[in-house]
């Protein structure tokens, strides 16, 4: 985070953690909306481990979607927490206490472009995952190169990408001309997927497995989330929107955003997700 000199720093500290939280509620809502995605993910883990790891890496936590995932799929591992932010890793500590798991999750506040955490018993992790964090280092290949050297030799890392935010619409919302989000996607998601495969061999791991998943929820599965989620998701996306959709197109995402609208985003009931997710599994030889 930027340092502001003294009459400023209180403001920068406030915006920092309305961005956490914002940012936490999005991350919460996904795991709790894609839910079925993160036990295939972690059954997978489960599958290829051997012994059940003991000694789990969560790196660049946020407020624990993964940490929580793996403690319940890893009954009797500890898990270790890094986050850069002390908000989010706050939030996790909160999270994990309400799940009854405290005692197995631990915490630990630093940045990985500068500094790898050491383990609390000096011991080699079997298990690490870094879900949507490596694009967030300056250096990943510093930082793949450190994860290897903690690793067991046969532990695992997973990393998960999301290939751009999922889409939530109908085709005609009711609201403006048919085809809205794909032009709104078309406008804001401006970059490539991230590929780590030739980073994880580089770094001296063996790729197991490049796995893709299709994620296609509609109301019943994707559960009562669904419509917050979607609104904080399409939320986002129109912070990045004004000035490259056409002012017709802003007006009718403005409508869809606004919660007292009947064809509002957060009343309708023909939501679904549609999205794609990326896991890597790479292990140390």
């Amino acid at each position: 985070m930027d340092s502001f000199r003294n009459a400023q720093k209180h403001a920068g500290h406030e915006r920092a953690s309305g961005a956490d939280a914002a940012m936490a509620e999005l991350l919460e809502l996904d795991a709790e909306v894609l839910s079925p995605y993160l036990t295939n993910v972690t059954s997978r883990l489960a599958d290829l481990l051997d012994p059940v790891p003991a000694r789990v890496l969560d790196l660049g936590s946020g407020p624990g979607t993964g940490s929580l995932a793996l403690a319940r799929r890893f009954p009797d591992a500890s898990v270790t927490a890094v986050d850069v932010s002390p908000q989010m890793l706050h939030r996790l500590r909160e999270r994990a206490a309400a799940h009854g798991v405290a005692g197995r999750v631990r915490t630990v506040e630093t940045n990985l472009d500068e500094q790898w955490p050491q383990a609390a018993d000096g011991q080699p992790y079997d298990l690490m995952w870094a879900a949507a964090f490596l694009h967030h280092l300056t250096d990943p290949h510093r930082t793949l190169t450190q994860a290897l050297a903690h690793l067991r030799p046969g532990g695992l890392l997973a990393v998960g990408e999301m290939d751009f935010f999922p889409r939530f619409l109908p085709e005609d919302t009711g609201v403006g001309r048919p085809g809205l989000e794909a032009r709104l996607h078309a406008v804001t998601n401006t970059r490539p997927p991230h590929e780590w495969t030739d980073q994880l061999t580089g770094a001296g791991f063996t790729v197991d497995e490049r796995r893709p998943f299709v994620i296609r929820l509609d109301h019943t599965t994707a559960g009562p989330a669904l419509n917050r989620y979607a609104q904080v998701c399409l939320a986002k996306l129109r912070l990045h929107a004004e000035g490259l959709l056409e002012a017709d197109d802003l007006a009718a995402l403005d409508a869809l955003l606004d919660e007292t609208r009947p064809h509002g985003i957060a009343r309708r009931r023909d939501l679904t997700v549609r999205t794609t997710r990326t896991l890597w599994v790479a292990r140390r030889p």
